[in-house]
This record gives structure tokens, C-alpha cells and sequence, in this order.
């Protein structure tokens, strides 16, 4: 279900920022259009296991969308090898697609990156990434399909 909000989501089709509507679902119609997996990850706030993940070694060149809602999120070319064993990104495809929550889980303090469009949990952003941004968006694939170009 859309809601009546709208909020700005970049399309890497279109080239340009889109008004879309939020995207609402009940937890039952979510536990519908989710694997257990992609539930317990995105509409769960929960984490794939590292080096085990469909992700983590694609190297082909595409778009990651968002598992829920579809909406664009990382460019394969920002695509890098971090070592941790999730797949990571320099940044996303545009800054209106995420929002960032403070994550006190488990003892420690990160930031937490959700989808701008559906609020599901996609991963964590730290400060250890490569030039430009420094920054390592490290994503589940759980939480993403990819679209190959």
C-alpha cells in the first residue's frame, strides 16, 4: 500500500530525481512478498552471515534496488572490496534514496542506513571507506535485488 507522503527518490533510468509515494505494508503483507530471509533482514533489522551472501562477490556491472519497494540504491561502480565479507559501496546512487538511524544494538554505536521509499533495514554505513567519500555502505544482499546492465 502507497501512502499519500511523497518523498524525493533519484531513478538511474530516468536520470532524475522522482516524487514517489512512500510504500506501507502490514507485517503480514511483507511476511507475503519476502523470503523468510529478506524478512528477518530488511523488515527485521537483522544481518546475513558474512561471506555467505549473494552479493558479496558479484562483479557483474548493474543497479542494486531495494528488495521491498524497488527503488534504485548502488551502482556496481561504486562497488568495492572491503574485506568484510558483506557487499560494500562508496556511496549510494543518490543521497535523497537512504536515511541513516543511530543503531545502538549489540554494545555498539553505528549508523544504520534504511531506504528512503520503505524504511527497510538495508546494512550500515562506517567511515573506513576509499576516496572520495571515506565511506563504506556495508549493505545485506538480503535487503537487495540487482538489476544487471
Amino acid at each position: 500500500m502507497e501512502s499519500d507522503e511523497e518523498v524525493p527518490i533519484y531513478s538511474v533510468k530516468e536520470n532524475r530525481t522522482v516524487p514517489m509515494k512512500r510504500c506501507r505494508l502490514s507485517d503480514e503483507e511483507w511476511r507475503r512478498r519476502l523470503n523468510p530471509t529478506q524478512y528477518a533482514v530488511a523488515r527485521g533489522h537483522g544481518t546475513e552471515p558474512a561471506f555467505a551472501n549473494e552479493y558479496n562477490a558479484n562483479k557483474r556491472r548493474g543497479i542494486y534496488t531495494c528488495v521491498c519497494c524497488g527503488i534504485d540504491l548502488f551502482s556496481s561502480d561504486d562497488k568495492f572490496e572491503s574485506g568484510t565479507g558483506w557487499p560494500s559501496f562508496s556511496r549510494p546512487v543518490a543521497e535523497t534514496n537512504v536515511y541513516e538511524v543511530r543503531d545502538t544494538a549489540y554494545g555498539m554505536t553505528r549508523d544504520e542506513v534504511r531506504c528512503r521509499r520503505c524504511d527497510a533495514h538495508l546494512g550500515h554505513v562506517f567511515p573506513d571507506g576509499p576516496p572520495p567519500t571515506g565511506k563504506r555502505y556495508c549493505m545485506n544482499s538480503a535487503s537487495l535485488r540487482f538489476d544487471e546492465a
